[in-house]
């Protein structure tokens, strides 16, 4: 049988996606698709992604730590927010968590939150979003 190792902050990573998924009270066929997607990107099957569901760990001390790292974790989780097309006022304050729990400047939390969100709407891609982050 294959073993595969998962980093302990991609394992956060899917847990944040997950709790974002059902902070609505709405966990939705897209927001299910959405999840398992993202972890066939990053070479996790469903299998381990059951597991890591099923066996959470303390996703609070795993945070992202360079820039690139943290546009790429608020892009997915305001991805799986806008799944549905409506931001939740769970929604939002769990976007904020996130981006305070990421160590951004407090003032800055309802901007970038706001930015995101916009720019998830628009079709932006990681890449046009750390792009627009650096300049």
């Amino acid at each position: 049988m294959e073993t595969i190792q998962i980093s302990e902050k991609l394992k956060a990573h899917f847990l944040r996606l997950y709790q974002m998924a059902i902070c609505d009270d709405d966990f939705s066929t897209q927001e299910l698709k959405m999840l398992y997607k993202s972890a066939e990107e990053r070479g996790v099957s469903p299998k381990h992604l059951d597991e890591i569901l099923l066996n959470p760990i303390n996703s609070k001390s795993l945070i992202p730590e360079t820039l690139e790292e943290k546009v790429e974790s608020l892009y997915d989780l305001t991805t799986m927010v806008w799944m549905d097309g409506v931001v939740t006022e769970n929604e939002y304050a769990m976007l904020e968590k996130c981006v305070a729990m990421f160590g951004f400047v407090e003032e800055n939390i309802k901007d970038i939150v706001d930015y995101f969100i916009e720019s998830v709407k628009q079709g932006k891609t990681r890449i046009d979003i750390l792009n627009d982050l650096k300049n």
